[in-house]
């Protein structure tokens, strides 16, 4: 799937409430989904994302092919730029993830941009156990992409 060069809006839906972790009680507030708003036309379906190398025919039934982030990180970004973009997530120093010459945003996700590419890179969070989703219009063209957070059974 080819999204073509553009601006594109992204939005997050926030879930707050109380938790518990290791004994202690907490209120908190997590990125429960992101969504990348290619288009305006009205959603009539949704359907799963599928990665480069996953085939639909394989997956067993009743069953979501989910992502798993080790960073619980997920972004949106320009595939011709990749590279470049993701560069400043892949460097260590002793392990350590290094300074990165990025953007912070208000609602806690970076941005980098390349701008001899006029390309970005925008992060977000994004627990393992997530489902990608393609909302596709009448015409069958994908308006939205949405990211759940590590929600089991989650729907767009």
């Amino acid at each position: 799937m080819s999204i073509p060069p553009g601006v594109y809006r992204v939005e997050i839906a926030w879930a707050a409430g109380p938790y518990e972790f290791f004994g202690e009680h907490f209120d908190g507030v997590e990125c429960a989904a992101t969504r990348l708003c290619i288009s305006d036309d009205p959603v009539v379906g949704w359907e799963t994302g599928l990665g480069a190398d996953e085939d639909i025919d394989q997956l067993q039934p009743d069953h979501e092919p989910r992502f798993f982030s080790d960073a619980n990180v997920g972004c949106f970004a320009d595939a011709g730029a990749w590279t470049t973009l993701s560069a400043p997530f892949h460097t260590f120093v002793d392990g350590i993830p290094a300074p990165r010459d990025t953007e912070q945003l208000d609602d806690g996700c970076e941005r980098v941009r390349n701008e001899s590419q006029q390309a970005d890179l925008v992060t977000f969070g994004a627990e393992s156990g997530g489902v990608v989703w393609l909302g596709r219009t009448e015409a069958g063209d994908v308006a939205a992409i949405v990211v759940t957070s590590g929600m089991a059974g989650a729907k767009a």
